[in-house]
């Protein structure tokens, strides 16, 4: 493994209006120092805007107060091959964080095409500028990416494993997400450049993402709509708090696989994929539970909110999958990290910001 000091360097994240992107952003600002952040979004309207607004202004804020370091949040979007390569040429970023993509599993049944658009189209572009950026023996020292525990599909094995296949996803989403890693072993092997790809275990937090169930039951309780639990309550989910992701990608982008020859004479791939998730998944039905009784504590809803009359049981939706369980035992091998926030905790950071959001 090669060591990266962040300090100094210039760091693209594509996706800096994004949940994990922005978070990203935040805790680049607090941990590094005389950092320059070059963040791209297209900051569509997939889910609210005034979100990714309110994110970025968050940012924009931190970084005048923190002296040295430099945030420049670009209005781009990475499946324009001309915007992202004239992104590297003006600002030849040192290290490469790709979080920008059309995430969510159903609604890429409802819009393929901005899946295609996005993670596929999107993703060559930041690959093929990467590749592109070695000139005189510089270039980008790390492609960090971001791929997703759907691409275990509905593998009985539990808990997931990077050794494990991947090779059924159950959804298009799920697709894209495995053909990024495809595409990015491609390129380390061909040219040499030095990738690690990061399956994410369901993600929640503060300023997260509406269509996220958490924030969509959230928002239904309020209005006295009913909410629906999948598969029956039969469900279970690798929840993994956001400060705990943003932990993660900010260690694995300070050690890049090392460059390596073969007996070939040709590049072993400097590539490596991780599983970043709590390792400990919880049932949908105790998750909700947790979830109405921290929002009573932060006035979100009345003490005396009759929950049972809003819970609906419901079949599996299609992509879906019953049980998400990370294996993260090659995470804290190489870099001493283990996610760990309980479920009680990040929920109830997420229940205040909420409050202070939207219930002003």
């Amino acid at each position: 493994m090669t060591n990266i000091c962040l300090n100094g360097k210039t760091v693209l994240v594509t996706g800096d209006a994004g949940f994990i992107g922005s978070g990203l952003v935040s805790k680049l600002l607090d941990k590094a120092e005389n950092v320059r952040i070059i963040g791209i979004d297209n900051i569509n309207d997939y889910y609210d805007v005034k979100l990714k607004e309110w994110r970025l202004a968050e940012n924009k804020k931190k970084a005048q107060s923190k002296s040295g370091s430099e945030y420049i949040a670009i209005k781009g979007d990475i499946s324009d091959k001309e915007t992202v390569d004239g992104l590297f040429a003006k600002y030849k970023p040192d290290v490469v964080v790709n979080l920008a993509a059309q995430a969510g599993v159903r609604y890429s049944i409802e819009n393929p095409d901005a899946y295609i658009q996005s993670n596929v189209t999107g993703f060559y572009n930041i690959l093929e500028a990467c590749r592109n950026s070695y000139k005189d023996g510089k270039g980008v020292e790390h492609l960090v990416f971001a791929s997703s525990s759907s691409v275990y599909g509905a593998n009985e094995k539990i808990p997931y494993s990077t050794d494990d296949k991947t090779d059924n996803p159950v959804s298009l989403y799920a697709a894209t997400k495995k053909s990024n890693e495809l595409m990015a072993h491609a390129y380390a092997k061909l040219f040499d450049i030095p990738t690690t790809g990061l399956r994410f275990f369901t993600v929640y937090g503060p300023a997260g993402r509406p269509d996220m169930a958490y924030f969509s039951f959230t928002k239904k309780l309020i209005k006295g709509e009913n909410i629906e639990i999948f598969n029956y309550g039969n469900c279970k989910r690798d929840f993994t708090y956001i400060d705990d992701i943003t932990e993660g990608i900010m260690r694995v982008m300070s050690g890049a696989p090392e460059k390596k020859t073969g007996a070939d004479g040709l590049p072993v791939p400097p590539y490596a994929v991780y599983n970043i998730g709590n390792s400990n998944p919880e049932n949908l039905l105790d998750f909700v539970n947790i979830l109405q009784k921290e929002l009573v504590k932060a006035k979100v809803l009345d003490e005396n909110y009759d929950f049972e009359s809003h819970k609906k049981l419901v079949p599996m939706q299609p992509g879906d999958v019953p049980v998400t369980y990370a294996d993260t035992s090659a995470l804290e091998r190489d870099f001493g990290f283990k996610p760990s926030t309980k479920l009680e905790d990040g929920l109830r950071n997420f229940a205040e910001w909420y409050k202070n959001f939207y219930c002003r």
